[in-house]
């Protein structure tokens, strides 16, 4: 496997020769292609219209569909492009079905943003949440969700890679099991694509959601929505339009049959343009390298942090992903942020209410959280190792 020209992609990245960017977790750099992708098309609609703009760009704007299919391993008629991951996440949860008694399956590490929405049609429904306990590692254990199951399980839905906490997630190894037991899988993607290869296939879900903003370092106000074939047709969006179904007569509508049935009609098409050149982008440079790089200089990281006294790695799993948390004794989280961003390095916090049952069981404060992606370097990792220690002496 070929090394990535990380001149070249720091060229892209202008930002990175100004600042140390270590906050990829949250909204990464975006390269110049993809800003360039969005000024263009804000030019050609202030010259032509909204309207006459998107009509010239269709071609490139419905290979946006393709564009996300590959990096999935899908295919375009499973793919919906959403305002956000939020949104794409509550159109296929919502648009599921539950009474009273189904149980939703779930990881101690699952977002808020989703056990909320888990917590309102439980209340609505008398469904139940059942959240399936972790392994030694602090992985979801796949040994105990198999000794879950029931006829009453109706969904598994987790997070692959949490907002914080370092966590891969097996959701390849969940994906069998629901599989075996016919039950539909919904997969929280957002800190994981554009970061690892992403297998729709391989990982066997029904269902995947992911934003554009994080490590596929594409424009804010971009997701998208994957939807397994066979399952498109089974679930009724929870809102349409007129672009999700056709009005064909004055009492019955006629709900498309691809995935862009949980789209509506008005999208910001300069925004969807940057996410595809960003997807392409990504693949361009080979999804398998980028994981590489970014587990390297995580890895880094961690290493550089362990052995500093007073340093706490807050991260858990067998193969920790890129998103590395920590805390400095006698510090708080956003002390550590603002010094470090006095030096010139961005980071971020990560507070226990965006993964409260986690935080709970380990009795964790709000958290530093470093990101570093493939743009960044070797001496980057070394200079905000350097930092800790001179906050923690």
């Amino acid at each position: 496997m070929s090394l990535l020209d990380i001149d070249t992609i720091r060229a892209d990245t202008p930002a990175a020769s100004r600042r140390v960017y270590f906050h990829n977790a949250g909204a990464a750099l975006m390269p110049i292609p993809v800003v360039e992708a969005q000024k263009r098309h804000l030019d050609l609609e202030a010259e032509i219209g909204g309207y006459a703009a998107a009509d010239r760009e269709a071609e490139r704007l419905n290979a946006v569909y393709g564009s996300v299919a590959r990096l999935l391993n899908a295919s375009p008629v499973e793919i919906a492009l959403m305002e956000n991951a939020t949104v794409a996440w509550q159109m296929a949860f919502y648009g599921l079905s539950f009474q009273a008694g189904d149980r939703i399956l779930t990881a101690e590490a699952e977002y808020a943003a989703n056990y909320v929405a888990y917590l309102q049609v439980a209340r609505r429904t008398g469904a139940v949440i059942d959240v399936v306990p972790s392994d030694a590692s602090g992985e979801l254990d796949v040994a105990a969700l198999e000794r879950m199951i029931d006829d009453r399980v109706k969904l598994i839905a987790i997070t692959w890679v949490p907002t914080n906490g370092g966590l891969t997630n097996p959701a390849a190894a969940v994906g069998r099991i629901a599989r075996a037991h016919g039950i539909t899988y919904l997969l929280d993607a957002c800190q994981a694509v554009g970061q690892m290869p992403v297998d729709v296939e391989a990982i066997g879900c029904d269902l995947l959601t992911a934003t554009g903003r994080k490590f596929l370092r594409g424009p804010r106000g971009t997701g998208f929505l994957y939807v397994r074939k066979n399952l498109i047709e089974r679930i009724e969006p929870p809102m349409i339009d007129h672009f999700a179904a056709v009005w064909v007569a004055r009492d019955r509508y006629e709900l498309r049959r691809d995935a862009r049935r949980f789209e509506n009609w008005e999208n910001n098409y300069a925004a969807r343009m940057g996410l595809g050149v960003a997807v392409d982008y990504a693949l361009a440079l080979g999804l398998d390298r980028i994981e590489a790089r970014t587990r390297l200089l995580s890895g880094r990281l961690r290493a550089g942090l362990a052995a500093i006294p007073g340093v706490i790695i807050r991260d858990l799993g067998r193969n920790p992903s890129a998103i590395v948390s920590f805390t400095i004794e006698g510090q708080d989280a956003v002390a550590v942020v603002r010094a470090a961003d006095a030096a010139g390095i961005t980071i971020g916090v990560s507070n226990p209410s965006s993964t409260r049952l986690d935080a709970e069981a380990r009795h964790l404060p709000p958290v530093v959280r470093a990101s570093p992606h493939y743009y960044n370097t070797e001496d980057e990792v070394d200079r905000l190792i350097g930092l800790c220690q001179r906050l923690a002496a």
